[in-house]
């Protein structure tokens, strides 16, 4: 097997490339403490308060899409093949400010300005996507990040005005993305990418073959995906994660397929991938969907990533339980499906073997237009409790999904909860009352 033991990315206009990186090196650490870029700040250390948000460019279907991210929780080596935008690229030093930027100052957007790089390339990464937002667009591309001086109402007439100071036309990053794209594409090799010391490992499958394989050889490695969990292990808790496999690269694990009885989500796909899909199959739920993290971390955090770590309090397993979910494991070429609330056996524990992973989750489509006898639709919820609005873990969590007859009756239901104990569980006394 041809293996690659370097890591290469774009920083800003630069070329990166890396032989000795550790697996628990993060983004903000080589921006601020390697490459001195230090615009970007270290607020949370969790992927909560946004203040080091930059933006990520990756090869989509040939053409470069940029997201932005917590460069706090995201480790150095998931980034091979990728392009790094921080707030020191927007506007060269000496010249003229950035749209976004300007915006900010006129409308007097930053105090302390601890929080104002994070929410620039945040309303950067919106005004790139949407140049004339409307005001829920706006709210909702700041919800990853917080301010506790200036308040929001200037920071959202700001981003309201951005396209009078200048259009995205102009923007100096559109100017050098084909050239860029060029490079990223020339880079494609598609092979494993391995960085092994003494103390460390670190493996990119080149594919989901090759991730089967390297599982099977390092049942032991710790997968990582979008890392808004795994982040924290070492940026609070201090741990070891070697070995790892990193699998958010894997464009395979990232696929929506809608057939006509289900539809199936590779495990990669992040929250943001899903979205459009979940607000078109099943309408009712896009207010809980509104209140899942922050935009930096549903570009990274992945459903698969949701399920496998277990958590009794994740806001995606209680949804997806009462809606029927299975979910397809893999070993090696070897593949097999439970039914999704039969994942999770007890606190920390999950029907996941040696070298297994998730493959993919699979959700019946449902009649959302009603049957020919009459009945109306099914009506599907989803509900969260947490301690702030935006932003946030659950602390209790439910999923609804409740069948009735043509005289509006309740002639099925399947309902579950997270936060109520060990494990996401049905609540099948209520199902059966």
């Amino acid at each position: 097997m041809t293996v690659r033991n370097t890591i290469r990315f774009f920083l800003n206009a630069e070329v990166v490339k890396l032989s000795t990186v550790k697996s628990g090196d993060t983004l903000l650490d080589f921006l601020r403490l390697k490459s001195r870029l230090t615009g970007t700040k270290e607020g949370c250390a969790e992927g909560d308060c946004g203040a080091c948000t930059v933006l990520v460019g990756h090869l989509q279907n040939g053409a470069l899409h940029y997201l932005p991210v917590n460069a706090c929780i995201r480790f150095i080596a998931s980034l091979d093949g990728c392009h790094v935008v921080t707030v020191e690229h927007l506007s060269p030093r000496g010249g003229p400010l950035h749209p976004v930027q300007k915006a900010m100052v006129d409308h007097h957007g930053s105090q302390c300005g601890f929080c104002t790089p994070g929410i620039v390339m945040a309303l950067y990464a919106l005004w790139m996507q949407t140049p004339q937002p409307d005001e829920n667009q706006v709210k909702t591309a700041l919800q990853g990040n917080l301010c506790r001086c200036t308040g929001y109402a200037p920071i959202i007439r700001a981003a309201l005005c951005v396209s009078e100071y200048g259009s995205p036309a102009a923007d100096a990053l559109l100017r050098e993305r084909e050239a860029i794209t060029k490079r990223l594409k020339a880079w494609e090799d598609h092979l494993r990418v391995e960085i092994k010391t003494d103390q460390d490992h670190i493996v990119l499958p080149g594919d989901v073959a090759d991730l089967a394989q390297a599982l099977a050889a390092y049942p032991e490695a710790t997968i990582i995906a979008g890392a808004t969990d795994v982040g924290l292990w070492v940026t609070k808790f201090l741990r070891p994660i070697t070995p790892v496999v990193h699998i958010g690269h894997l464009r395979a694990l990232q696929q929506i397929i809608i057939e006509p009885d289900h539809i199936k989500i590779g495990a990669g796909v992040s929250y943001s991938q899903l979205q459009t899909i979940l607000q078109q199959e099943l309408p009712h739920l896009t207010g809980f969907w509104s209140r899942i993290a922050g935009w930096q971390v549903r570009n990274m955090g992945t459903i698969g990533g949701n399920i496998a770590n277990g958590s009794p309090i994740g806001d995606m397993p209680p949804v997806m339980i009462a809606l029927g979910a299975s979910v397809t494991l893999r070993h090696k070429n070897n593949r097999r499906s439970l039914p999704l609330e039969t994942f999770f056996i007890d606190y920390g524990q999950q029907d996941l073997r040696p070298g297994e992973f998730i493959e993919s989750i699979t959700l019946p489509r449902r009649n959302e237009g009603g049957d020919s006898c009459g009945a109306p639709a099914p009506l599907n919820s989803g509900y969260k409790i947490s301690k702030r609005r935006d932003d946030d873990i659950s602390s209790v969590s439910a999923g609804f999904h409740v069948k009735l007859d043509a005289d509006h009756q309740i002639r099925s239901a399947r309902i579950a909860f997270g936060g109520m104990a060990g494990t996401p569980k049905r609540a099948t006394a209520a199902e059966n009352a």
